[in-house]
């Protein structure tokens, strides 16, 4: 059995470590593509603003100084050109006037064309500028409107120097950057934006995605924890039942035994021929008879009470006067020294008085049982604000704690092996919490192995 829950406990282990395995690759996986998709959409953004700076500029270029004349005129700073432009617009023509099969590639090539004119413009325009301020409100604009703003970096570099690429490529905590965009009207230069981790546009990408997968891995692992609880406890529950079940045998085997020594003595020891010997073994036979019928009532009562809620008749009750009738029942009946020491208010309670009898019966017989040659058993009972409280105190063998918590379940009963030293079926505590709990009190044990117990119960005033 030990073997198979050990079997069942790895299995579970590594079936845990690959589902939160898998989970986790493929939320590394979805970060890594959000991560890419945030790069794409802020060079697109970082394109469309220098197009439209492009477009302002040349807009700029293109207004009419006067408008005395009906179409206006075009005033373009534009110096002499040189050899190697006038070249540049001669190939420019030649390639415009050639256009390629088919509507995209003639597209295309019309949206390069536009591009080399443009860039060609803006480099004869003036003197070149770079209103870096004005370039980075836009784009902090464009990235707001494509949900996907974070703070960022601008960084201008000349594009055909290796030495200032490398210099600028790593920026501390700005792990994100665009790929460079050329500058018409500065020739030589491009910009770049570099950007910190962009965790809120993660979080919007990831948000429902990562708080599934946390939500899943909870539950699985949930899941998982509770059907190894229940496969412990019922592992528990199963040696708690055999280990009754043994009691039980061995407390039926008893009285059968006995009865079977008289009978046997009865028939061939001539035990009949002396009357007062038969009258013994009579008497032992019926002695024993009532404990096998007590034992199995006892079992059947249990029964019962496991299909039917325990039913209370609530009464004004004297507890001081159940305490002293019980005291002196037990030092009557105990089989070894008992001492009292009992300390009761004389206060009412509002509670069923059999079954609190019956509690504070069975608080005291465990003390006696669980004790040595002699012991000394302490009662005390006190109202309080909110309730009444009843303390049972033993000076006994006391309770491990690893077995404490379990001492109020049914059928459990400390451990002692093959042998039975006390009689019992682990069913007198259980009792007593059931009894307790019905009336919506509590329950506590403080208890040392070797220097007794203390059992305390609270009832609730009515």
């Amino acid at each position: 059995m030990k073997s198979r829950l050990r079997v069942i406990f790895w299995l579970i282990s590594l079936c845990m470590l690959g589902i939160n395995g898998f989970q986790a690759y493929w939320l590394y996986t979805t970060y890594q593509l959000n991560t890419a998709q945030f790069a794409r959409t802020a060079h697109e953004a970082l394109l469309a603003v220098v197009q439209r700076q492009q477009l302002a500029a040349v807009q700029t270029l293109l207004q009419p100084a006067a408008t005395s004349s009906r179409y206006g005129h075009v005033a373009l700073p534009i110096r002499q050109l040189d050899a190697a432009d006038r070249s540049q617009l001669q190939q420019l023509w030649q390639t415009g006037s050639q256009r390629p099969a088919g509507a995209l590639a003639a597209r295309r090539q019309d949206d390069s064309v536009a591009q080399a004119f443009l860039q060609l413009l803006l480099r004869h325009a003036g003197t070149p500028t770079l209103n870096l301020t004005q370039l980075a409100d836009a784009y902090q604009t464009e990235l707001r409107q494509r949900q996907a703003e974070t703070a960022f970096l601008f960084d201008t570099l000349a594009t055909a120097t290796t030495q200032r690429t490398r210099l600028t490529t790593a920026l501390v905590g700005y792990p994100v950057q665009t790929p460079a965009v050329a500058l018409p009207n500065l020739p030589g230069v491009a910009v770049r934006a570099s950007f910190r981790p962009p965790v809120p546009y993660l979080l919007r990408q990831m948000g429902g995605l990562l708080a599934g997968s946390v939500g899943l891995l909870v539950l699985t692992t949930a899941c998982f924890g509770l059907m190894l609880s229940t496969i412990l406890r019922q592992k528990k529950l199963s040696e708690i039942r055999e280990d009754f079940i043994n009691n039980m045998t061995h407390e039926l085997k008893t009285p059968i035994a006995t009865v079977s020594a008289a009978l046997e003595a009865l028939q061939h020891f001539g035990a009949l021929q002396n009357p007062q010997r038969a009258e013994a073994y009579l008497a032992i036979s019926q002695q024993e008879l009532a404990r096998l019928s007590g034992l199995v009532e006892h079992v059947l009562h249990m029964a019962v009470a496991e299909r039917e809620p325990l039913r209370l008749t609530p009464e004004t009750v004297q507890p001081a006067e159940l305490v002293a009738e019980l005291v002196q029942q037990h030092q009557l009946t105990s089989a070894k020294p008992v001492h009292f020491d009992v300390d009761v208010d004389a206060t009412a309670v509002h509670c069923d008085r059999l079954h609190l009898r019956n509690v504070i019966s069975n608080l005291i017989d465990n003390a006696i049982k669980y004790s040595r040659e002699q012991v000394t058993i302490r009662i005390q009972g006190q109202p309080e604000p909110s309730g009444w409280r009843l303390t049972v105190a033993d000076d006994g063998i006391g309770i491990p704690a690893s077995y404490q918590p379990a001492v109020f379940d049914r059928f459990f009963r400390v451990p002692t092996g093959n042998l039975h030293p006390v009689k019992g079926f682990g069913l007198g505590l259980y009792y007593v919490r059931q009894v307790v709990e019905r009336h919506g009190g509590h329950l506590h044990l403080q208890s040392e192995q070797g220097r007794g117990s203390t059992f305390s119960l609270w009832l609730p005033s009515f």
